[in-house]
């Protein structure tokens, strides 16, 4: 029996995935939480639970951060991100906290049921267009390389602010975390994306990663 938690917030898309999920004998859904602390607090409490569908925009915690909080303790969960957002930054964020596939809520449910199959065993799925953003996201770095700008250099505020934005962190609870007011961040994030030329968060992780400030 495979034993499965679902953390979504939507109570259309609970519903959906169940219906999905209850034509499968050898799936059990122990439990539906709605945001990404319940996730973590059941696991915590229940050991006995192989894989996790995760929504990513809940309430409190947001999928990305559970995700990589559980997969620091329990590395051994299995994680299937499954969510309408197929834009880069959610991508880049989910593979980086540990995303062990990657689905949109509009999948069918034989390939739900596959990617949780291949998720166990070792593998990892993703729907077929964000397969293809993926691969354009691990082919930009190679290409954009030589127009990084070794000479980037950013204060130990705004690296504090960089490692905080990597993490998938909003401006208002980077304030919190750093003591300081979202207007002081918002400025902070301003200069960061400016010094290092990005467009958007994946831009900016990866020209981070290039000039070696994180």
């Amino acid at each position: 029996m495979i034993r499965i938690l679902i953390a979504e917030d939507n109570l259309a898309s609970q519903k959906a995935l169940l219906e999905k999920l209850s034509v499968f004998e050898d799936i059990l859904v122990k439990k539906v939480v709605s945001n990404g602390r319940e996730v973590f607090e059941y696991i915590t409490k229940n050991r006995s639970v192989d894989l996790i569908m995760m929504d990513i925009e809940m309430p409190e915690m947001n999928g990305i951060q559970a995700t990589q909080m559980i997969k620091s303790a329990y590395p051994q969960v299995k994680i299937v991100m499954i969510t309408i957002h197929d834009d880069d930054d959610n991508i880049f964020q989910a593979i980086r906290a540990g995303a062990d596939s990657y689905l949109l809520k509009e999948t069918k449910a034989d390939k739900i049921y596959e990617t949780i199959k291949e998720a166990l065993a070792g593998g990892a799925v993703m729907s077929p267009s964000i397969a293809l953003r993926t691969l354009k996201m691990l082919r930009n770095p190679i290409e954009n390389s030589t127009t990084s700008n070794p000479e980037v250099e950013l204060s130990l505020r705004e690296i504090e602010v960089l490692e905080q934005l990597c993490k998938g962190l909003k401006n208002k609870k980077i304030a919190e975390n750093l003591f300081i007011s979202p207007f002081t961040v918002k400025g902070h994030v301003q200069n960061i994306y400016k010094k290092l030329q990005a467009h958007n968060r994946v831009d900016l992780i990866n020209k981070a990663q290039q000039n070696r400030l994180i």
